[in-house]
């Protein structure tokens, strides 16, 4: 192998295109096991960003089942998920473009289970013995009001739904008890976002599927709870954070008892449907994925003993478990590989990647493996992170010199950043730049404590955070002071614009359909994040003066160094205007800024030429704001005020 180049950083060639990233790569989530049969959703860039459920029969070859131009994907909350159901070999769907449930069989093609109307569905679940789905279902007849969100049942001929439970703002996880005569679900209201408060429920179901003796089983009071599930002999289980702690509780003739205590996150946030942390190997015996101190493992938990056993799996993350006799399958990732829908085998320990959300192998020799960071910030507290190294085994920077770094803010803020393989950090560390991945205070992983740091402080503990692990990897020498940019989408776009707005740290930004608003966004986004700024910043309109203090479009004559937008023009969660006020006070300030907009995107871009140019338009950006040549031309961002 020939010696390294001393290059200068961020102009270093690299293999890791946009190109290579998107050709060939899906999203996967949503596993699901019917009998042996095993399906999920595949979102794929390259076909305009729709979701395909995929069927794997048992010794059988994998075949998309939803054709187009069908695309898996409800708009329940806006974000979705539990977007499909499959039983005994017939799946149920919600159709993107007119949100009506359709039903299909392989081979078969896709038939309308509910008509057209102003109906959304999702996190069904199968009534078999009384032929019908029970499902979380939205409501928006009533243009310019609220959406109403009820549970109810959709009869599989095509009958009237018939609603079973309404009165809270909000509903999900209906899951009905395994000889049909209980069904529990999670409820919550305003202000409360279902990581500050729900409740579980509880109903019987007499033979016409009618509910009575509802009773809360646990939950309000400050506790969140988590995916419920029954017990193949009947027992509902839940995770909840009563302790501090998302973990594992089962309600028993005794009421609820815990079922492995531990200061560890057995739960995550539930920003979309049909997520869950744990699954059902035998009535006691559960397969569950929990996280310590930004470390996520998978283990087996006996019920009755509380023993947990991990499982040594080369993988550092793991989501959508689904657990067969003698298998189970998750969807898998590391730092090095992608992620994949994973199959192991409890008998023999092998495991087997059914499919991978892309094929690609990448030399390591271009690779950067995160270091889990903790970092001194205000208050005398500390915060979390993942930090990436610049590595490109063809090149050096030059002696003296060190590289930019570019500090990413994930979204939410209710959220967090993993350490799984992220082909867009690699992208900028395999061409010079040094990346932190931070997890501020706010994010999930941590314990409520760490989340509730961000309750009434939106806007200020997060971007301390995101200031002060940049600057304690200055301290370091690890990168240039000079040369700090920050990212984010959405809550993480806000999060960026404060940091420019109200700190004198970064020299550069990129804002993904980020907030610039918080007043704007209060009185106009969605209804599930409606009164989310309840918590985090104040009441609206009461603390007004809040919102006009910390929204970045207010403070435009603060913010004095370069901004790039990129935005969707269809996005229902950050309307357009708020990145166009922002990029129109830059304009008129004289900063140098730059806007992207992209037609027919939501919140989130997921065509893959939008894809490409949001990460080479911010390459492109970077570059020309702080002076170095790009290895490979990319197409030019027009930005205005450069000279």
């Amino acid at each position: 192998m020939p010696e390294p180049q001393v290059a200068p950083y961020g102009s270093w060639k690299s293999p890791i295109t946009p190109d290579l990233i998107l050709a060939g790569t899906v999203g996967l989530s949503q596993v699901r096991l019917d009998g042996e049969d095993l399906y999920w959703i595949e979102g794929r860039p390259m076909e305009g960003g729709r979701q395909v459920i995929v069927h794997q029969p048992p010794g059988g070859e994998r075949a998309d089942l939803t054709p187009p131009p069908f695309n898996a994907r409800t708009r329940v909350h806006e974000y979705g998920g539990g977007d499909y159901l499959a039983h005994r070999g017939t799946v149920y769907f919600s159709n993107f473009e007119d949100q009506r449930l359709y039903r299909i069989r392989p081979g078969e093609s896709p038939s309308p289970l509910t008509p057209e109307g102003p109906f959304r569905f999702a996190d069904a679940v199968m009534d078999e013995t009384r032929e019908r789905l029970i499902c979380v279902r939205e409501d928006h007849s009533s243009p310019g009001q609220e959406a109403v969100n009820t549970i109810t049942a959709v009869p599989l001929d095509g009958g009237e739904p018939t609603i079973l439970v309404s009165g809270s703002d909000f509903y999900a996880a209906p899951r009905l008890s395994p000889d049909g005569s209980r069904l529990a679900w999670l409820a919550w209201n305003h202000p409360n976002m279902p990581w500050d408060e729900t409740e579980l429920w509880v109903a019987k179901m007499d033979g016409d599927g009618i509910l009575s003796d509802a009773r809360r089983v646990a939950g309000g009071d400050e506790e969140s709870v988590y995916a419920p599930h029954w017990s193949p002999d009947g027992a509902l289980h839940f995770v909840s954070d009563r302790t501090g702690w998302w973990n594992l509780y089962c309600l028993g003739g005794g009421g609820v008892e815990p079922l492995c205590p531990k200061e560890a996150e057995f739960g995550e946030p539930a920003w979309v449907f049909g997520t869950s942390t744990y699954a059902f190997l035998s009535a006691d015996r559960l397969l569950c994925t929990y996280q310590e101190r930004g470390i996520t493992r998978l283990a087996i938990l006996d019920a009755a003993s509380g023993e947990l056993d991990d499982l040594l799996l080369p993988y550092s993350g793991f989501r959508s478990l689904q657990a067969g006799p003698e298998r189970i399958y998750f969807i898998g990732s590391s730092p090095t590989r992608p992620s994949a829908v994973v199959e192991y085998s409890l008998i023999t320990g092998e495991t087997r990647e059914i499919r991978r959300s892309s094929d690609l192998e990448i030399d390591p020799g271009y690779l950067t493996l995160p270091e889990a960071v903790e970092f001194p910030t205000t208050h005398g507290r500390s915060a979390y992170g993942y930090y990436y190294a610049p590595k490109n085994r063809d090149f050096i920077g030059p002696e003296g010199e060190k590289p930019p770094l570019v500090v990413m803010s994930h979204g939410g803020p209710t959220a967090a950043a993993g350490a799984g393989l992220n082909l867009g950090h690699q992208y900028f560390t395999s061409r010079g730049f040094a990346v932190l991945d931070v997890n501020y205070g706010g994010s999930t992983g941590y314990g409520r404590a760490y989340r509730e740091r961000l309750k009434g402080l939106w806007g200020i503990v997060d971007v301390d955070d995101c200031a002060n692990g940049a600057l304690s990897l200055v301290e370091r020498g690890e990168v240039d002071g000079d040369r700090l940019a920050i990212v984010g989408g959405s809550a993480g776009g806000y999060t960026t614009l404060a940091a420019l707005a109200f700190r004198d740290v970064f020299k550069a930004g990129a804002s993904h359909f980020g907030v610039s608003d918080l007043e704007a966004l209060a009185q106009e986004t969605h209804k599930f994040e409606s009164r989310y700024l309840d918590g985090l910043i104040g009441p609206y309109p009461e603390r007004r003066d809040l919102y006009i203090e910390r929204s970045p479009i207010h403070h435009a004559d603060r913010l004095s160094c370069p901004v790039i937008f990129f935005q969707g023009l269809e996005d229902a969660i950050v309307p357009p205007n708020q990145a166009e006020r922002m990029v129109e006070a830059l304009r008129r300030k004289g900063i140098p800024v730059a806007y992207v907009p992209f037609e027919g995107e939501q919140h989130g871009f997921r065509k893959a030429e939008n894809i490409k140019r949001a990460l080479e338009g911010e390459l492109y950006f970077f570059s020309r704001i702080f002076k170095f040549d790009l290895a490979d031309p990319v197409e030019p961002v027009p930005i205005d005020n450069l000279a």
